[in-house]
């Protein structure tokens, strides 16, 4: 019976290995082909066109959008609700695999401004379920390799491995469970904490195995630049608060204009063609007058890095504003997908505003302004601070902390306030601080 045991634990611990680095795999080849995509339609098609191409793109693409959207339903749902329902049933269903990965991929194709995480999660969620669900025969724990999955996609994701480790551990209670019931008679893996860590530890180490391999041998995937260099003197803390109230304050407005958007959308009706186009059509002026409010965020916050000083204050400022307007009008009106990625972006483009005016240390700025900022649409600073620590230093910590919590303490108009479920995953995608809303009403 101990031998039996042993050998269900070791299949157990392999298997969360194999899940990992396939999590992993999988979301370096979706982003692989998202760039491919971007490529194809913006360099070699946008590349014969002037300036007004965006208008072409963007309208091509909400048509693009709104008839899948009309044909196969709202796909992708937000990293959110994927989330709560992992947790809540310990799956997600697969039947919709490729339709969940083709919509995840068509509004990054044309220029929307969104992330791939909400799209990536789901379709990673769905395949570790039809796993567990060919392996539960071994013990109703391999059930568990949904969950499991699911956060090893979240650290190949953001290449963070805390916010990946934490997520699926974040308000872990009674509903969590570390071995679950099974069926009677099912030789069941009972995992206590320390195990527990240990499995997720081995998926982290998976799934960053495979992706980093992969973009290694063969290019792709997807991260924000690295800070590193942040000087933190008199004249930076002197600035430290008005820095994250002007973060937060952008936070606040990205979560009033979801529920604008969101009530627009649902007055609407279930238009998903015209909804499309219209955001398609705001994206595409806003891309014309400041290109980059476009795309996820990552490669732009690298190129700003390279060109903010001749931007002026004021054009930076714009931009990061702009983009805490657009992402929400992306995801309420058909363009569904993730807001990480974008926040993360508008808080380096308000950040590198503010030390345009204020003369503070760059890096500095754009510690207090995003973290304040992410922290306002998560409502959650520790899982904020965790999630920027993939591309800000550690040095920064203390001050992250304190402008995320700062953000996360304004309060929201009295409409917006809704209660907080134990997801893990922090904010709804492009939501106010609902755990389980879903990206568009």
């Amino acid at each position: 019976m101990k031998l039996a045991k042993l050998a269900n634990r070791t299949l157990f611990v392999l298997s969360v290995v194999v899940t990992g680095s396939v999590a992993g795999a999988f979301v370096w080849a979706l982003l692989f082909v998202m760039n491919l995509g971007i490529s194809f339609v913006w360099d070699n098609v946008g590349g014969r066109f002037g300036i007004y191409f965006p208008l072409a793109a963007c309208l091509v693409g909400g048509l693009v959008v709104g008839l899948f959207a009309k044909r196969f339903g709202p796909y992708p749902e937000d990293l959110d609700a994927v989330m709560a329902k992992v947790k809540r049933d310990g799956r997600y269903d697969y039947d919709k695999l490729g339709v969940m990965s083709i919509a995840a991929l068509l509004p990054l194709f044309f220029g929307g401004s969104i992330g791939p995480e909400a799209g990536l999660t789901g379709a990673v969620a769905g395949i570790c379920t039809w796993v567990g669900d060919r392996m539960k025969r071994f013990g109703a724990d391999f059930q568990q390799l949904t969950s499991v999955g699911t956060m090893a996609a979240l650290s190949a994701i953001f290449t963070a491995p805390l916010f990946g480790f934490a997520a699926p551990l974040y308000g872990d209670g009674k509903d969590g469970g570390e071995g679950g019931d099974g069926p009677k008679g099912a030789a069941t893996i009972t995992l206590p904490k320390n195990s527990k860590i240990v499995v997720y530890f081995c998926a982290i180490a998976g799934a960053l195995a495979a992706f980093m391999g992969l973009g290694a041998l063969f290019g792709g995937g997807m991260s924000l630049p690295r800070f590193t260099d942040i000087h933190v003197g008199t004249a930076e803390l002197a600035w430290l608060l008005p820095l994250a109230f002007v973060g937060a304050a952008a936070g606040w407005l990205f979560c009033v204009f979801d529920g604008l958007f969101e009530r627009a959308a649902g007055k609407m009706g279930d238009r998903p063609v015209a909804k499309a186009l219209i955001a398609g059509l705001v994206l595409a002026v806003l891309g014309i007058l400041l290109p980059f409010t476009m795309f996820a965020g990552e490669v732009q916050a690298e190129q700003l890095g390279e060109v903010w000083t001749s931007m002026g204050a004021l054009a930076l400022l714009a931009t990061g504003f702009a983009k805490v307007m657009i992402t929400p009008l992306c995801i309420r009106f058909g363009w569904r997908g993730g807001h990480f990625f974008p926040v993360i972006f508008a808080g380096v483009s308000i950040g590198y505003g503010m030390a345009a005016l204020t003369g503070a240390d760059p890096v500095f700025c754009l510690c207090a302004c995003t973290a304040a900022l992410v922290g306002a649409v998560m409502r959650q600073p520790l899982m904020a601070v965790l999630l920027l620590f993939l591309c800000f230093p550690v040095k920064g910590v203390v001050v992250m902390f304190l402008a995320a919590a700062l953000g996360a303490a304004i309060p929201l108009p009295k409409a917006l306030r809704k209660d907080k479920g134990g997801n893990g995953g922090g904010q709804a995608e492009g939501a106010a601080p609902d755990a389980g809303q879903g990206a568009e009403g």
